[in-house]
């Protein structure tokens, strides 16, 4: 059996270039793996935390262009011609981000729950179902009960869920993942690193995710980049 192709990408659930670059990453495996066929080796996705705003308080008084303006500097309606630019591109790709609901919030949280949820098994899951939560829904994702909610949801024990968060039990995973974003020298996300060997920055187009994936997979025998994945 063809060893599978892993790709390891730092995000975090509040980008909205994230959301889109996933979604983005799926069209394009889809049609990366229709031309290869059957030949096709599996893809293992593998999330890692990036924290683009940790001075972030849990409750922030405002809405997205309250955020944009004060902690940015970004003009206000500058900052709403943007969102109304993310939510277009979106669109796109049959997403509908609600940035008038949206509640900005501190991650951290957030990621220790997609290490939880990566311990057992469900961290694409937990992943998803966190963006979607955020970007359409307006969840308050910074709160331990709406994000314990969440992940019974997608079927992970809610008891072991509360505890790890409660104790923080994998906040080292999360500081860990940010160690290697920095060795990296990643300063943005979404960032992707294909089979240990392949950098691409940013929501880039599904053929663009085909294209590295297929040339991933025919220069196979190249080295890794030095502690690309771990």
């Amino acid at each position: 059996m063809t060893e599978s192709l892993r790709v390891d990408v730092w995000s975090d659930i509040a980008c909205p270039w994230c959301y889109i670059g996933k979604r983005r990453f799926e069209a394009g495996e889809t049609v990366w793996r229709e031309g290869q066929g059957a030949d096709a080796p599996d893809v293992e996705l593998v999330f890692h935390s990036f924290e683009l705003a940790p001075d972030t308080p849990e409750d922030f008084a405002g809405d997205e262009i309250d955020y944009l303006s004060r902690h940015k500097g970004i003009a206000p309606e500058q900052a709403r011609q943007m969102l109304d630019h993310v939510t277009g591109i979106a669109a796109s790709v049959e997403l509908g981000y609600r940035f008038d609901i949206l509640q900005h919030t501190n991650t951290v949280l957030a990621h220790e729950l997609i290490h939880f949820a990566k311990a057992n098994g469900k961290q694409l899951e937990m992943t998803e179902r966190l963006m979607s939560a955020y970007f359409t829904e307006g969840r308050h994702l910074g709160r331990p009960e709406e994000l314990v909610a969440l992940a019974g949801e997608i079927g992970l024990d809610t008891a072991a869920a509360a505890s790890a968060l409660e104790t923080h039990a994998f906040l080292d995973d999360v500081r860990a993942d940010e160690r290697q974003a920095t060795e990296l020298g990643i300063n943005g996300v979404p960032f992707f690193v294909i089979d240990g060997k392949w950098a691409l920055s940013g929501a880039q187009e599904p053929a663009t995710f085909a294209a590295a994936l297929a040339h991933a997979e025919r220069e196979r025998d190249i080295a890794p980049i030095d502690g690309a994945a771990s």
